[in-house]
């Protein structure tokens, strides 16, 4: 991982919240170490914001600031970026509504069609180190437009009557969506320095709006159409068309930069691993997703086991993500504002503990009030998850990198989380302690977004 190389040319810069050398503030300190006022601190890289001086130890005025990597303006690029987000979900959440059918259709077997929602977060985690080297090789705007070829790829593919394909059809799509899931935010940071906590919000509230989307019309499209289940589920290829031709003019346009800061951004950043600050947003990540992922799986069998409609409890799930929403676009707005990104950690911390213990005394009475807890609460998680990466990073370079090692670890150990809580139903036979395990793993959750949170800089080398 820490070979891996990061954003193009002209990633440098500050993030939200974080003053920038250009308006003459000292940096951020790295990691715990505190910096004097101007200082670079030792092992970070020194890749500046834009209107510093970009080489070690150079000498001369100060380089050009880089024009923003857009090509009709920032709320063209805002546009891109949303539209980006909202096709990093529903391609995989459209499976789950149509999997019954799917079985029925191709005769699968159940553990054979979980694996087109598990292979999808594996690829997410093993291809994450790959994104930085995509990104830097081929420009972060034109590796950006490639994972929606991909997405597109891979949505015709499982149009083919074959299950090979089906299965060759999901990796493809989970390969564009692991790409795409680390450069967004190193983009965000680099073009969007004043306004990271706003587009943070917006790229989670996509994420999360395409995902229920996806799980709430799937179903009632294909019903009300007539379509069998493989050109349905190739009906979300046009949201990654469109996506396709709003992105196309910012892969006409590369950001210009200094001669300086392109020699810095042509290297990887390296040694991240070594930063504790580094491993304290990757578990973050981690833990946050885990928790989604596994209650994702399983709470609508829980509320079925409670005595609820298989139609009801497929709603408690689409209903939580709606509120997901609210709380994934919230959460960084609010943060530098009203309160501290650890206290929200925390808070979110407390929604979903409250939800989850609702669910273990009357999963069914009060079945609105847990799934609203845990919608915010989930919400807030993974959108604090994405900015820490942002505001953790010096610049651009680091925002990918860092943005590669918590996805990697992070999507790898959320991929666990639903076979170990399904294990461990298997050999309780019951959800207590399934729900009682994912109330215990919010502690460490806890104390890894309070470390997160502190106003402080990964440190890399290079």
């Amino acid at each position: 991982m820490s070979e891996a190389a990061t954003a193009p040319a002209g990633a440098a810069s500050a993030g939200a919240g974080v003053a920038s050398a250009s308006s003459g503030a000292a940096p951020v300190p790295a990691d715990n170490t505190p910096a004097p006022a101007g200082a670079v601190p030792a092992g970070t890289a020194t890749a500046v914001a834009p209107g510093a001086e970009g080489a070690p130890g150079s000498a001369g005025p100060p380089a050009p600031a880089p024009s923003p990597a857009t090509g009709r303006g920032p709320l063209y690029l805002a546009l891109g970026v949303v539209l980006l987000a909202l096709n990093l979900r529903p391609a995989l959440v459209a499976v789950s509504p149509l999997v019954d059918t799917i079985r029925g259709d191709s005769g699968m077997s159940a553990a054979a069609t979980s694996l087109l929602t598990a292979l999808p977060l594996l690829c997410f985690g093993l291809l994450a180190p790959v994104a930085p080297r995509l990104g830097r090789r081929l420009g972060m705007e034109r590796a950006l437009f490639g994972t929606m070829v991909l997405i597109c790829a891979g949505t015709a593919l499982r149009m083919v009557d074959s299950v090979v394909a089906l299965f060759a059809g999901t990796v493809v799509i989970g390969a564009g969506i692991a790409v795409a899931n680390v450069l967004l935010p190193g983009l965000i940071k680099r073009d969007f320095p004043a306004k990271a906590g706003l587009m943070t919000g917006l790229y989670s509230m996509s994420l999360f709006g395409g995902a229920a989307l996806a799980a709430g019309v799937t179903l009632p499209v294909q019903q009300a159409s007539g379509m069998n289940w493989r050109t349905t589920l190739a009906c979300w290829g046009a949201l990654a068309v469109v996506a396709l031709l709003v992105w196309l003019p910012q892969t006409r346009s590369r950001t210009r930069v200094g001669a300086a800061a392109a020699r810095q951004a042509a290297h990887p950043v390296r040694g991240l691993w070594r930063s504790p600050l580094a491993w304290q947003v990757t578990a973050y990540m981690g833990l946050q997703s885990l928790n989604y992922y596994a209650a994702a799986a399983w709470l609508p069998t829980v509320f079925q086991d409670a005595g609820m409609a298989a139609g009801d409890a497929g709603w408690m799930l689409s209903f939580s993500s709606l509120l997901g929403i609210a709380g994934s676009f919230l959460a960084p707005v609010i943060v530098g504002r009203r309160l501290r990104s650890g206290t929200l950690a925390a808070l979110g911390a407390v929604l979903c503990a409250l939800g989850f213990a609702g669910l273990l005394v009357a999963p069914v009475g009060g079945a609105y009030l847990w799934m609203t807890l845990l919608g915010l609460g989930q919400g807030a998680a993974i959108s604090l998850a994405l900015l820490f990466i942002v505001q953790r990073a010096p610049d651009a370079r680091h925002a990918a990198q860092l943005s590669s090692m918590s996805q990697c670890f992070g999507y790898v150990l959320a991929a666990t989380g639903p076979t170990l809580l399904g294990a461990v139903h298997d050999v309780s036979h019951s959800w207590t302690v399934p729900l009682v395990l994912l109330l215990v793993l919010l502690v460490p959750q806890v104390v890894a977004g309070l470390g997160a949170a502190r106003d402080r800089h990964v440190a890399g080398i290079g």
